[in-house]
């Protein structure tokens, strides 16, 4: 059978509309937004919360705090990659029986070495989290404590470099503690995050088999990120590519390998490219849409790459940089392809964005680049002032 050939543009296309950046969907709908999407990344709140703002007509804070501490129906967790993620409540026992499959950080050798722990210390420290939790939410700090109480005062005192700063040894059992099923977000208290055990705060969990949460994952992906090639699955998922071929094979005729100007990849049999439209928006740092789509020279362009190391934002010694626009910048998106990197600046009533494009812009793009700041200032609750120069955001760590 002939494989199909499609387009970029129309592959693109198709993935806005997935995600639905195009025509966001109804509020009612936000939980089954987030599934679609595969999870909204939350390490940086803010950031999640414009995510959805994008994708949810008329979201505000608000929403995502209900769906999270009050209705419940969204869980705070760790997801892909051992990064924190916004998953749908009903889905979390699906969500964790797929994270067992892939890689454990908590038993690789190499991680252990640079934390200074053995497997038997890493192991209390899970296990020590994992008695530790409660119905109640528990700060960092007195979860730590806790800890500290069952496998000794090492677990506080011993430290390492993190997130450009220095933590505490014990806090890497967290991933782990999430992974059993433990551990999720709780409310936050002022800006410090807290814990919970997760069958206080969901209930019963119950997980299906691990391989066919995996079959599933990929259908997902698929559908949502899809052209992939087994490779780009993987690195997104965090596998091994040899259980990523495994799993296309497993799939079998639910997927087909299509063409997409000399890229072979796989999706969802059957499916269908988008009709392609005009987009500018303004993406928030580690926007699910940058980080899941491939290859990331269709989603960043070796020019504007080029364009953005010369601005001297970027970390040195990242080589070409396009991994931070991929992630942590936050990003100027045209028609579904990285074009700019801009900030934003909250003042009494109003939030001051700053955008620098790295490409020409005519007079119709400036005018939506207005309306697109004018979104993200709907979003957060402030009236939005848009200014086009340089920028001094620099990549999250």
């Amino acid at each position: 059978m002939a494989v199909r050939k499609l387009t970029w543009r129309g592959v693109v296309a198709r993935r806005l509309a997935r995600h639905h950046l195009t025509k966001p969907a109804p509020r009612a709908k936000l939980v089954d937004v987030v599934a679609e999407v595969c999870g909204i990344h939350a390490q940086v709140m803010p950031s999640a919360e414009l995510s959805l703002g994008l994708r949810i007509a008329d979201f505000r804070k608000r929403d995502l705090d209900s769906a999270l501490w009050e209705t419940r129906v969204l869980v705070k967790a760790y997801g892909i990659r051992g990064t924190v993620h916004l998953l749908p409540a009903r889905e979390y026992g699906w969500w964790l029986a797929a994270l067992r499959a892939g890689w454990r950080r908590d038993e690789d050798p190499k991680r252990l070495a640079y934390l200074g722990m053995t497997q038997k210390q890493m192991d209390a420290t899970i296990e020590a989290i994992c008695e530790s939790l409660s119905a109640a939410p528990m700060t960092r700090d007195q979860l730590g404590e806790a800890v500290a109480r069952r496998v000794g005062r090492w677990a506080v005192l011993r430290s390492v470099g993190a997130f450009g700063g220095q933590w505490p040894v014990w806090q890497a059992g967290i991933g782990g503690a999430a992974t059993r099923g433990e551990l999720l977000f709780g409310p936050p208290v002022g800006a410090r995050v807290t814990f919970v055990r997760a069958s206080d705060w969901l209930g019963k969990i119950t997980s299906p088999p691990e391989s066919q949460a995996q079959h599933e994952l990929m259908r997902r992906y698929l559908g949502a990120y899809g052209p992939a090639t087994v490779a780009e699955f993987a690195q997104w998922a965090f596998i091994e590519p040899r259980r990523a071929r495994e799993l296309a094979k497993a799939l079998g005729d639910a997927i087909e390998e299509v063409d997409v100007k000399g890229h072979r990849a796989w999706q969802i049999a059957g499916d269908r490219p988008a009709r392609a439209s005009t987009s500018t928006l303004l993406l928030p740092r580690f926007d699910c849409y940058a980080v899941g789509s491939h290859p990331r020279d269709v989603v960043a362009p070796p020019d504007v790459v080029a364009h953005a190391a010369a601005t001297g934002l970027l970390t040195r010694g990242s080589g070409s940089g396009r991994a931070f626009l991929v992630g942590p910048m936050p990003v100027l998106l045209i028609d579904g392809v990285v074009a700019g990197v801009w900030e934003s600046t909250r003042r009494a009533k109003t939030l001051a964005i700053r955008v620098q494009p790295l490409v020409t812009l005519a007079a119709t793009r400036r005018r939506a680049l207005e309306r697109a700041a004018q979104r993200i200032g709907e979003i957060v609750g402030l009236d939005a002032t848009l200014q086009v120069g340089k920028v001094s955001t620099r990549p999250h760590l």
